[in-house]
């Protein structure tokens, strides 16, 4: 039996979220589904193994891009806990979504998680998060799934969602290269959906965007932005939305 992350988290926070759920495992391997170039279709998996598949929520969505990699692996009827991290606004269809897609490559869905970390655009939402009550109660909820893993309980629990989904979008944030890149190109290799090339780093398919920001989080001059008239904008447009401390949550039956 094995152990495995299968994760999306371009910024940092998903993974948060996610290794404070697999506290308790051992060993446990790790599929990085924020690399552009993953061999996906070599993981594979057998019916006793064990999965934790976390997404970030993007406008109420899961990343297609993550969904269409997650949908090469092999399932095989191995048990998952699926995680819809959000940043404190609301995870809307994400969950049901990655519900479907998990059970199309074969997993066994048996536990999911909502859970709340620091927004990647609007860091003013839910700074700091998940926190030490967040980590304290994600822990609880990883005893009680494994409690149901160890009583061999494989009932699918009640999902939240609408089918069909909610219809998506580009969320037209494109961060920009401003005059202090170097052009190292390290945004270009970390690019999750390829829209940066290597040739050209200071340029941006804003077609090929998806607004994760990873190029942000990893610049080492931070010389890539979003334009402050439209981020600025924007915070104000989510501030009520975002307003409050919202809950974590588990599905587990």
């Amino acid at each position: 039996m094995k152990y495995v992350q299968i994760v999306f988290s371009p910024t940092g926070g998903t993974q948060k979220v996610a290794d404070a759920l697999t506290k308790g495992w051992e060993k446990a391997e790790r599929v990085n589904l924020a690399a552009a170039k993953g061999d996906y279709e070599k993981y594979r998996f057998s019916p006793e193994d064990v999965a934790l598949i976390a997404m970030p929520s993007f406008g109420g969505l899961a990343p297609q891009t993550a969904l269409d990699r997650l949908e090469k692996i092999k399932g095989n009827s191995a048990r998952c806990i699926l995680a819809a991290v959000y940043g404190n606004r609301a995870y809307e269809d994400t969950l049901v979504q990655m519900e479907d897609a998990a059970e199309r490559c074969g997993f066994r869905v048996i536990a999911a998680v909502a859970a709340v970390a620091e927004h990647s655009i609007m860091h003013q939402f839910a700074p700091g998060r998940p926190d030490g009550e967040d980590r304290l109660e994600l822990a609880e909820y990883a005893d009680r799934i494994a409690e149901k893993l160890k009583a061999g309980d494989l009932s699918k629990p009640a999902i939240p969602g609408n089918r069909p989904y909610k219809k998506g979008g580009n969320l037209g944030m494109v961060p920009k290269a401003g005059s202090d890149c170097t052009e190292c190109g390290l945004c270009a290799e970390q690019c999750p959906a390829g829209a940066i090339h290597i040739d050209s780093p200071k340029d941006t398919d804003s077609k090929a965007c998806i607004s994760c920001m990873r190029c942000v989080a990893v610049c080492p001059r931070k010389a890539r932005k979003l334009n402050g008239i439209m981020l600025s904008a924007a915070s104000l447009a989510m501030k009520k939305a975002c307003s409050g401390r919202k809950a974590n949550e588990l599905f587990l039956s």
